[in-house]
């Protein structure tokens, strides 16, 4: 794991001095990426989330679980990313062996502390123009319009998929309710799990909601958490179900 302390003095030069180091792996990527389970891929207007693009994410409420499911769900999307991490933070509350535990590994992460939310959302922006990483996320309280329209244009044209986790205020309220640029926004939730035949704690599920999509409709579904790969999957009484009944993959790709 390789973390970047920076000032705001020195924020972007330290980190453009980072990713000098960091070199494109010279391969053709696709623009979009799976989850590869059906019932969710078949809802989103580009059958995958664009890798050229921001996407918003929020917990479905300020406690704990919801906040760590958000988490551990863009953690399991840049698993599936194609290379370096970039995760720009306002604190450092992040927990390595659960995003080991969601398919992120630490030696792919590359943290860097950010002062405030404006110096958060520059160094995002400076990641996303390198073009070097698979998947740049940051953690803000508040965005604008333009501060998400900034990063939108980052992304674009680049194979970097860009995630915003929008933080609960202390206040309260609904983190999506400002309007965003993003192109797709997501409420995440814990759900209870599913019981065990003996006494354990059973595989987390969690509540997905798909808030907004642009060209594509909102849908939620519930979901058996990421695994070690970062795959979601489908909860076995769904996914046992006959293909004439529905059925869809149980996992992702």
């Amino acid at each position: 794991m390789r973390v970047v302390r920076l000032s705001s003095a020195t924020a972007l030069s330290a980190l453009r001095e980072t990713l000098r180091a960091i070199e494109g792996d010279g391969l053709r990527r696709r623009p979009v990426l799976p989850f590869g389970i059906g019932a969710i891929d078949a809802r989103l207007a580009t059958t995958g989330l664009r890798l050229d693009s921001l996407h918003e994410i929020a917990a479905a409420s300020p406690g704990m679980g919801d906040d760590a499911a958000a988490t551990l769900f863009m953690a399991g999307i840049a698993a599936r990313a194609w290379g370096p991490v970039l995760w720009v933070v306002r604190r450092r509350d992040l927990f390595a062996p659960g995003l080991y535990q969601a398919g992120l590994s630490p030696e792919r992460i590359l943290y860097a502390e950010a002062g405030d939310d404006a110096e958060l959302l520059a160094l995002m922006e400076e990641g996303l123009r390198h073009r070097g990483l698979g998947a740049v996320i940051g953690e803000v309280k508040s965005a604008s319009m333009s501060n998400t329209r900034r990063l939108q244009l980052a992304a674009e044209g680049g194979k970097t998929i860009a995630l915003l986790l929008k933080r609960h205020a202390r206040e309260g309220g609904n983190p999506l309710a400002v309007p965003s640029a993003a192109v797709t926004r997501w409420r995440i939730a814990a759900a209870p799990s599913a019981a065990l035949p003996v006494e354990g704690v059973g595989r987390a599920r969690w509540r997905i909601e798909l808030v907004r999509q642009r060209g594509g409709e909102p849908h939620q579904w519930t979901m058996e958490a990421c695994d070690e790969t970062g795959r979601l999957a489908l909860p076995a009484r769904l996914a046992n179900r006959p293909a004439a009944a529905g059925g869809t993959h149980r996992r992702a790709a």
